[in-house]
């Protein structure tokens, strides 16, 4: 892209007479320590670590932007890097009703046991038929004589320990919905746990904050689980593992030493955990093995070992992807031959909780793959509908009408194919919904023109967009409810922003469908993946086991055309007459600040006609000189001035709440109370508790490009701090450009960073189980 814009007179005004192209950064940080080991906060818990920005800005002209004035990017930190944006703490004091994020982590959570009890009468996890020798081998048969009550070879764990304990087979039972209003909320910590778990604490030099999580996570018996094991800490999210030596040192003196088997074992589930927070749902052992000597492990294969033993963890052996076929599959021409047995297979080890959840959601997803849809509406009718729709709605249509699981891709203008449909469906009385990632999709979804013609011309046009969010569907809050088998009440579920479903939501969503149900997974995969762990709707399109189909509408304008180009690894001039496009240097992160200020209440209201409640600021990560924090102050001074009284807000302030992790509402403060702040979130009251606001609600005029994604605003203005060139990568310049409509700004200080990014920086991988899972169950799709 080679655009030389004509130089500004002033560059605050630059949206009023400068039209040109984009840029971009990072994101995702954890924030700081105290006094040795950091406060689990939100911030802390759960936000994978990533340098943050700094004040070091690269050098750009007035006149132009430096490299013939391309358009700036960054990388969003691509797994994980929302994963805690707010997200409460375990173990937080009783509220006085569950709340919607309750609610649904009581659904998942009863969900999970269920998968747990299923799972349990499965006595062979390992699949057998590849030959293995030295430590594989070593781990896959004492995994065996675990899972089958014997106890481990000698020559594996150093002493032989029982068996873990695992729950008796019981019946499949289909998940239950969640109470919207519980008699009773489960309590927290005893004040006498919590108590005893500040003193060992305190003993061990750690912070007494961190009491309240530790004594949620080890149970009553939390003080004595320190005292015997003080590397149990690194349970509590946040904690390092060399803040954990120190926790140790200071309870065990002498007895503590870097070859204690509990220290090898805490340490492996901590990077089991590290892993999942980036995106993966297991490791390659080489690679687990690797990470515990840079850990300062001594024999990192007993380590594993030794955590295998004692249930912490799995072991897995996946047949490895030949060319030309899937993972797991066998060529015709060598089945049942010695280089069939001989192929090669990767020994992956991960944590049991990911683990169930992607083999749960391969189970379901082979089912609905495998049977036969439920037959509602004739053929005829299902093809009168295609025939009365345009282009690859068409096609949709089509493919639905025949198939359990479909899989549609396109970007913003796509989204009329799904809504053509949901009328067509409706239309042929199916009970059909779609669900959006979160409140800002589903509002969009909602007020696409409702274009017609329906599937039958005579039938009435259903009343309002059947649309929901999906935690909300899963948790009972929203949508159709369940029936009394506790599945889904539904025929057809189109689930929007695909690519943000992880292994967990997937597979509660695809163990909460009812036989003959129909499934269509549509999103852009260009996006950023996930915040939770899996690459879902990436690992359906790479297994290609079901119909997909791609939209041909383009999204218009010189925006459409600059993003397109940009999910190609394109970064082209584009024309901008209408000023769609502006590119705003700076040569520092305090100008970035300043001009964004200037651009969101000053320009883009004057040049374009956009006001500041409808602007959305994204910017690589929370800290740093040109952060979110940083931005978000500057622009609640201009914005709403106040004094921050209500534990830093004040009422009209914008705000971002998320209440679990990965999820965000946006709102405004409405005013706060003995219950809490109150927040306007989508139009619905939320009260979130006092002691919980600190974690759950940030300011929200500038968000990440992670918290950004499902959302569009009418203008956006990206800030590209100059050190953030290290993170950038085409899916975050993709996610954060592609959620302007009508203007975007970019505030630029990458220089070269941006074109080689887009060109260059593709997702970073995740090791992920579901196309090995799915190979032998489903057959390859033509």
């Amino acid at each position: 892209m080679s655009t030389q814009p004509e130089p500004a007179e002033d560059t605050a005004d630059a949206v009023d007479t400068e039209p040109g192209a984009p840029g971009t950064a990072q994101e995702a940080e954890r924030d700081g320590a105290m006094d040795g080991i950091p406060s689990a906060d939100a911030e802390t818990a759960e936000e994978p670590r990533a340098p943050e920005p700094d004040d070091a800005g690269a050098e750009a002209s007035a006149g132009e932007i430096a490299g013939a004035g391309e358009p700036p990017a960054a990388e969003d930190a691509q797994p994980g890097g929302e994963a805690g944006d707010g997200a409460g703490a375990a173990g937080e004091g009783t509220a006085a009703q569950m709340s919607e994020a309750e609610a649904e982590l009581a659904a998942q959570r009863l969900e999970r046991e269920r998968i747990e009890r299923r799972k349990a009468e499965k006595q062979q996890r390992i699949d057998s038929g590849a030959k293995l020798s030295g430590t594989a081998a070593e781990l896959l048969a004492a995994v065996r004589a675990v899972e089958s009550g014997e106890k481990p070879a000698a020559t594996v764990f150093g002493e032989p320990r029982p068996a873990p304990r695992r729950p008796a087979p019981e019946p499949v039972r289909r998940p239950q919905p969640a109470p919207a209003e519980p008699a009773a909320v489960p309590a927290g910590p005893a004040p006498e746990s919590v108590q005893a778990v500040r003193r060992v604490l305190t003993q061990g030099g750690a912070p007494e904050t961190l009491a309240p999580q530790t004594a949620a996570l080890l149970g009553e018996a939390a003080e004595e689980s320190l005292r015997a094991d003080p590397w149990q800490l690194l349970r509590v999210a946040g904690v390092r593992p060399e803040q954990a030596d120190g926790f140790a040192r200071a309870l065990l003196g002498a007895e503590c030493g870097p070859d204690d088997e509990r220290r090898g074992r805490a340490i492996a589930v901590w990077l089991l955990e590290q892993a999942a927070l980036t995106g993966h749902t297991a490791l390659e052992l080489p690679r687990l093995t690797a990470a515990l000597a840079q850990r300062g492990v001594p024999d990192p294969d007993a380590a594993v070992q030794s955590t295998l033993a004692e249930g912490e963890a799995l072991v897995f052996q996946d047949a490895l992807e030949e060319t030309g076929a899937r993972p797991g599959t066998v060529d015709a021409g060598t089945e049942g031959t010695d280089e069939a047995e001989e192929r090669p297979v990767r020994v992956l080890v991960g944590l049991e909780r990911y683990a169930l959840a992607e083999e749960s959601l391969a189970d379901g997803l082979a089912r609905l793959v495998n049977s036969v849809p439920k037959q509602d509406g004739a053929a005829e009718d299902w093809e009168r509908a295609a025939a009365s729709a345009q282009g690859s709605a068409a096609d949709l249509i089509r493919a639905v009408a025949g198939h359990g699981l479909v899989l549609h891709t396109g970007g913003e203008a796509s989204l009329a194919e799904p809504a053509a449909l949901l009328r067509a469906a409706r239309g042929l009385g199916l009970r059909a919904w779609a669900a959006a990632h979160g409140p800002l999709g589903r509002d969009r979804f909602a007020a696409l023109p409702a274009d017609r013609p329906a599937a039958r011309p005579d039938s009435p046009a259903p009343d309002g967009t059947p649309v929901v969010t999906l935690a909300g569907l899963l948790a009972g809050a929203e949508g159709p409810g369940r029936d009394a088998d506790g599945a889904l009440d539904l025929d057809l579920l189109v689930v929007l922003d695909a690519p943000q479903v992880d292994v967990e939501t997937g597979a509660l969503l695809a163990e909460s469908l009812p036989d003959g149900a129909r499934l269509v997974l549509a999103g852009d995969p260009g996006v950023l993946w996930s915040v939770g762990p899996g690459r879902v709707f990436a690992d359906l399109l790479a297994a290609r086991i079901c119909p997909q189909i791609a939209s041909r509408r383009p999204d218009p304008g010189p925006l459409g055309e600059l993003v397109s180009g940009i999910g190609i690894g394109e970064l082209s001039q584009v024309e901008a007459p209408g000023k769609e496009v502006v590119i705003v240097p700076v040569r520092d992160a305090g100008e970035a600040v300043h001009r964004t200020v200037q651009l969101v209440a000053d320009s883009v209201p004057r040049a374009i006609g956009v006001p500041a409640e409808e602007t959305q600021v994204i910017t690589p990560g929370h800290g740093g000189a040109a952060g979110t924090r940083a931005l978000n102050a500057a622009l609640k001074e201009r914005l709403n001035p106040g004094p921050g009284r209500f534990g830093g807000f004040d009422p009209g302030d914008r705000v971002v709440h998320s209440p679990v992790p990965g999820r965000t509402l946006p709102g405004r403060v409405v005013r706060a109370d003995a219950d809490g702040l109150h927040l306007s979130c989508a139009g619905e009251t939320v009260v979130v508790p006092k002691e919980r606001v600190e974690r759950t609600v940030r300011h929200g005029w500038a968000l990440t490009a992670h918290q950004a994604v499902g959302g569009r605003w009418p203008a956006v203005v990206v800030v590209l701090p100059g050190d953030a060139a290290q993170a950038l990568s085409r899916p975050w310049v993709y996610t954060a450009f592609g959620r302007a409509a009508r203007h975007l700004s970019v505030v630029h200080g990458v220089d070269q960073a941006l074109p080689r990014a887009v060109a260059e920086v593709q997702a970073k991988p995740r090791t992920t189980r579901l196309p090995a899972l799915l190979a032998p169950q489903v057959p390859v799709s033509g």
